[in-house]
Formats: C-alpha cells, structure tokens, sequence
C-alpha cells in the first residue's frame, strides 16, 4: 500500500474517530440539541434532503475552484514580475496590501452589484482572498535562493529564463505551497461569503436559510459540508504538494 493510500485510510480513521467521539459526549453528558446536535441526527437531516446539500456542496466547490485558481495563477505571474521589477513590487505592492484592509463583506457587496448574484461574482471574491497570499509567498520564495547558485549556473552559461525555470521556481515552490494551503481555505471562505448577499444555491445559503429557520440541525448540516469540503480541498493542495515538491519529503 503507497503512501497516498495510507494518508487516505488515517484520514479516514480520523473522521470516523472524530464522529464517534461527537456522538458519545453528546449522548453521555446530556447535551440539550439546540446547543449541539447528535450527529446521527445532523446525517439523517442530510439523508433527508440530499438533493439540496449536493447542489450547494457543486455550486460551492466551482466557486471555490475557479477563484482558487484564478487567484493561485495571478499571484504566481505577480511574485515573478514583482521579483523581476523591484521598482514595479514597491509601486504595486502597498496597494495590494491596502486592498488587503478591506472587509471581504465591503468587498463582496461591491462585486455582486458589479456582476450581479452569478457564480462569477462569488469567484470573484474567493479570488480576492487567494491571490495576496500567493503573490507574497511565490516572492518571499524566489528572494530566498541563494544569489551563488543563480551565478553558478550563469558562470556555465544558463540564461535567466533558464535559471528561472530550473532552480529558482522550483526552490520557491515549497513557500508557494504554504501560501496554497492558506488560499485552499480562503477562497472557500470567500465563496461562501459571496452566497450570503443573495443566491440560489449553495453552502452559503443552506446556512442562511438554516439560521432564518432557526433549525440548529439544519445549520449544522452546512457547517459539516462546509468543513468537508474544506478538508477534502486542502488535502487536494496537499497531495499535490507531494506530488511536484517530491524533494520535501526526502529532506
């Protein structure tokens, strides 16, 4: 069995734990259901209406996917030029971290009167969370290479691009990773947010709905598929992490 088995089957053994354990002290102390649930019940509430919650849970991750991408690609490009054009990083960079200042609700409420209640629109926001993280993190990588190395390879005449490409993105990639896993969590944050100013589907709005309605189970529900959602995105990052930075895990 690989190793991407193992982590799966402890992941699993995790959840499975976890569940057990939030099932047992509910039940052993008593735990009145408007503070806290049984997770059976919660299950059953899902099992219930399964059509709703796989809707928003599809809805939720395209918004999330798009915006993490698009936000991972961007950052990526902006730490390059940025590392490239010092005078361009110390012109541009204050105003991304000013429009870092900004509450994603401000935020968010901007860009849905622009594109309107559209997945678009949520993509938008889970962007904005993402791309600050990636910029600062693929330059803080790429300023963290020893200048030797880069005049070694020049010595033996490797062009910039070259250096580049073979040794000063690739040494940069375990920080881009960090800055990955952050955005993983991020950028479903914004998505959600984006769902509250108004939609049709969606996590965001299961919760709204769930706290209007006052149903605690109900809201407990979104907060499970939110959370899954999360871990099953970040372990996404993770394992692609594993995958392209194969030399971490040799160190």
């Amino acid at each position: 069995m690989n190793a991407t088995a193992m982590a799966a089957l402890r992941l699993l053994g995790g959840v499975i734990l976890a569940g057990l354990v939030w099932e047992g002290v509910v039940v052993l102390f008593g735990i009145r259901p408007h503070l806290l649930p049984r997770l059976s019940e919660i299950l059953a509430a899902i099992a219930f209406t399964p059509g709703a919650y796989w809707a928003g849970l599809q809805r939720t991750a395209a918004e999330t996917l798009i915006g993490f991408a698009a936000g991972t690609a961007v950052g990526i490009v902006n730490g390059l030029v940025f590392f490239r054009a010092p005078l361009l990083r110390d012109m541009l960079l204050p105003v991304f971290v000013v429009s870092q200042t900004i509450p994603v609700i401000a935020f968010g409420a901007l860009v849905v009167m622009w594109f309107g209640n559209t997945l678009m629109a949520k993509a938008v926001i889970a962007f904005y969370l993402t791309f600050f993280p990636v910029t600062v993190n693929t330059l803080l990588g790429l300023n963290s290479v020893d200048p030797r190395q880069a005049a070694l390879l020049r010595s033996f005449g490797a062009t910039p691009t070259q250096i580049l490409f073979r040794l000063q993105l690739p040494m940069a990639l375990p920080q881009i990773f960090v800055a990955l896993r952050l955005g993983a969590s991020l950028s479903l944050v914004g998505a959600i947010v984006g769902e509250w100013f108004g939609d049709n589907t969606g996590i965001g709005v299961l919760l709204l709905q769930a706290m209007y309605n006052e149903s605690v189970v109900a809201l407990w529900a979104a907060i499970l598929c939110a959370a899954l959602l999360g871990t099953g995105f970040y372990a996404l990052v993770a394992w692609a992490e594993r995958r392209i930075v194969f030399w971490g895990a040799e160190q």
